[in-house]
């Protein structure tokens, strides 16, 4: 199964520091944004997984409260991927942290007043994730227009550094707070914090991108978000393997509130903070080591040894006899995780052009999410039967046989995709007045080619098949001239006249290179004739 091709040799002045896009102001100014939203947003899942623990002692109750915090992004990522792509997004993102803040400060409030009950705390928990799937799909979009393709990879390392030291930061200052004040002070810092992270986005002056095209439909956005990752054979294996990554990894952390309890000194909050801030460790470590791991072993095997590392971690942690055998498995497992999802993570970005940016890597976030609540559904109920000891057997046997049974598949390549805007074609100048609204609009090209070489045309239509879905297409098709063995003639749907003008600002140099290799079938010097009709109103 190969996802990329074999890396090449570099030499170690060719490799990117882990620091180079910290040297771009506008980087490191969200950057630190990002970092403090990540404490935050682990403050919140460390109190909020502790405050249940003493609200019931149901493992599947424990288990919830990662459930609650990770289904909004299954539930609310495509639409938040597709605002931020039709909104500002420095706007977008700031809302997103006044949001997070306004439901910290309604948490403090239910548990100021005594109210807070195992019900009401999911509810919150899941109100907070809210936030959260806001926030993910706008940086995930923002990141690639700060920093150059050569820097993107140590660019998604470093807000894996800001993730795993958040989740040493985190949990430390929240396993602090709860052993000394209270946990209801984690939540008003919570709240205090993303309110001045809201204040700092302020700070960040973004030059809209002007167009004369009016801006996309909510829903048109959103369906051409998901056409657009499922046509792309890229992201379509990419979110198979995190589907099954995070279905193994995510029982480690949802029943890891249990592992710290059963620790023989006592389960404090300190241990289960402990735990998490190993975790961080490991993956913070690896982030520096990447970009040296990338050139001397391949990506197929990058990914295969941190499934496997990251399953006989889990196995160990649940089987730990205390928390100093459980911290270093720990660490591995941290490492283990931060190398596979920043792997993976690398392949979406590159595989996704900017105007569509934010919606696939929505998809890919609700992708992640999904598959973590729904096993931490799964492993808190299967914990309730055979002990979390054996479930984390259990899930590793399943995600490492999930894993091999797909290894066979055969994955497109991201790296080989230019998708650098090309502005090369002229947009068409209608012979009457057409308003942008109206539509739909047919576009046929007429092909004449040797018919000698059909078998290769149709091949390469069959990729213009997914290019011009991708696009935004309603629909495609392929009609062969029975009176003309070699005139064939492809139409395609654009849903209104400005959808199909958007078609000329997505252009990219790979749309350029698959054009070309249309046109090389038509014979003689004339270039395929294209023609564009719009819909006419029969109503009177």
């Amino acid at each position: 199964m190969q996802l990329a091709p074999e890396p090449e040799t570099l030499s170690t002045e060719a490799l990117p520091s882990a620091w180079d896009p910290l040297r771009r102001p506008v980087f490191r100014l969200l950057w630190g944004t990002w970092l403090t939203a990540n404490i935050c947003m682990w403050m919140n899942e460390v109190a909020a997984a502790w405050l249940m623990t003493t609200l019931t002692t149901s493992p599947v109750m424990v288990a919830l409260v990662q459930s609650a915090s990770v289904l909004p992004v299954v539930l609310f990522g495509l639409p938040s991927g597709a605002l931020a792509d039709i909104l500002n997004r420095r706007r977008w993102f700031m809302f997103t942290q006044f949001w997070v803040a306004a439901n910290a400060l309604i948490l403090c409030a239910v548990l100021a007043a005594d109210a807070l009950t195992a019900p009401w705390l999911l509810a919150l928990t899941f109100g907070n994730g809210i936030g959260l799937a806001m926030r993910w799909p706008v940086y995930a979009a923002i990141v690639p227009e700060l920093v150059s393709r050569r820097e993107l990879p140590t660019a998604i390392a470093l807000n894996g550094i800001a993730m795993n030291m958040s989740r040493i930061v985190g949990p430390i200052v929240a396993g602090a707070l709860i052993a000394s004040v209270g946990t209801g002070y984690v939540f008003l810092l919570n709240a205090l914090l993303s309110l001045a992270a809201g204040f700092v986005i302020m700070r960040w002056r973004l030059e809209p991108k002007a167009s004369v095209l009016p801006g996309e439909r909510f829903l048109g956005a959103m369906r051409i978000g998901f056409q657009y990752v499922a046509q792309s054979p890229v992201m379509r294996a990419v979110l198979l393997r995190i589907a099954v990554f995070f279905l193994q990894s995510t029982a480690l952390m949802a029943l890891l509130p249990l592992v710290a309890k059963r620790m023989p000194d006592g389960g404090g909050a300190w241990t289960y903070t402990f735990l998490l801030a190993s975790l961080g460790v490991g993956a913070i470590a690896t982030a520096f080591f990447l970009p040296r791991l990338r050139v001397l072993i391949t990506r197929d095997r990058l990914l295969r040894d941190g499934m496997l590392l990251q399953a006989l971690a889990m196995v160990a942690v649940g089987f730990a006899p205390n928390v100093w055998s459980a911290m270093p498995a720990m660490i591995v497992a941290g490492a283990a995780w931060l190398a596979v999802v920043n792997t993976l993570t690398v392949a979406s970005q590159l595989s996704l052009p900017d105007w569509v940016r934010a919606r696939g890597m929505s998809m890919y976030m609700m992708t992640m999410m999904a598959a973590t609540s729904a096993s931490a559904a799964l492993w808190g109920q299967v914990a309730s039967l055979i002990g979390v000891p054996w479930t984390f057997v259990a899930a590793a046997a399943t995600g490492v046989t999930l894993w091999l049974s797909i290894g066979r598949l055969q994955l497109g390549v991201a790296e080989q995709q230019d998708l650098t805007p090309a502005r090369i074609l002229k947009e068409p100048v209608s012979a009457f007045p057409v308003e942008h609204q109206m539509g739909p609009v047919m576009v046929t090209v007429d092909y004449r080619i040797d018919p000698a070489r059909a078998a290769e045309f149709t091949t390469v239509m069959r990729e213009s098949r997914a290019n011009r879905l991708q696009m935004g297409a309603l629909s495609w098709g392929l009609f062969h001239d029975t009176g003309e063995p070699g005139h064939y003639i492809e139409y395609y749907l654009d849903e209104s006249w400005a959808d199909h003008l958007r078609r000329f600002d997505r252009f990219t140099a790979a749309d350029a290179e698959l054009r070309e290799r249309r046109y090389a079938f038509q014979i003689g010097t004339e270039q395929p004739k294209v023609t564009r009709s719009i819909a006419e109103s029969l109503e009177e």
